[in-house]
């Protein structure tokens, strides 16, 4: 995800394991954590496709849900309002 000024966002070490840890909780479906990584993004000021949202959690699911994994899906994922 681009900021207005043309750099790439990269979020703290903390800020993506808090989201890890609200993605992996135990009893938190697709359509939950597709949810939680919208909010997540939505509270730093990006917009999110929410299709775009539940494919990018299976990813993480599918890639074990690395810090770079994560970064990587939410640059992805992130749309510029």
């Amino acid at each position: 995800m681009m900021t207005p000024n043309g750099k790439v966002e990269k979020f703290a070490a903390s800020e993506l394991a808090s989201l890890r840890s609200e993605l992996t909780r135990s009893g938190i479906d697709l359509w939950q954590a597709a949810e939680v990584l919208s909010a997540f993004l939505a509270g730093r000021g990006y917009g999110v496709i929410p299709e775009q949202a539940r494919d990018a959690v299976l990813r993480l699911e599918g890639a074990g849900c690395s810090h770079e994994c994560m970064q990587s899906e939410l640059e992805r994922l992130a749309l510029v309002m």
